[in-house]
């Protein structure tokens, strides 16, 4: 296996809770893991399944979602979707996020100078 390099290991905590945030939008509506997975990477952010269903199995125990086994095509399948608890989170995670994201933007605009 390669070494990461600081950038790479940098690129990797950035990423970490943009993805909590976009589970989080997607799963407004109901997704099992793979639907999931695939609905994250057409709209452009690709997240391995090592990291998705640890993800979504924490979101679930912290209260932020919920799910349910049901057989769809002869298979079970675990179905996610957001809690009302998760539904708040989402909001709240939403403001911070463009409180976040303007702060970051005057910074490199000032930088920029």
């Amino acid at each position: 296996m390669a070494d990461v390099t600081p950038i790479e290991t940098l690129g990797l905590e950035l990423r970490r809770g943009a993805i909590v945030l976009a589970v989080l939008a997607q799963l407004q509506r109901e997704h099992y893991g793979y639907s999931l997975r695939k609905a994250l990477l057409e709209k452009g952010l690709e997240v391995d399944e090592g990291t998705l269903y640890p993800l979504v199995r924490r979101l679930e125990k912290q209260g932020l979602l919920v799910s349910e086994w049901r057989e769809e095509a002869k298979r079970r399948k675990r179905f996610y979707t957001i809690s009302p608890a998760g539904r708040d989170a989402l909001h709240r995670l939403l403001e911070e996020w463009r409180r976040l994201n303007a702060s970051i933007a005057a910074t490199l605009e000032e930088g920029g100078r």
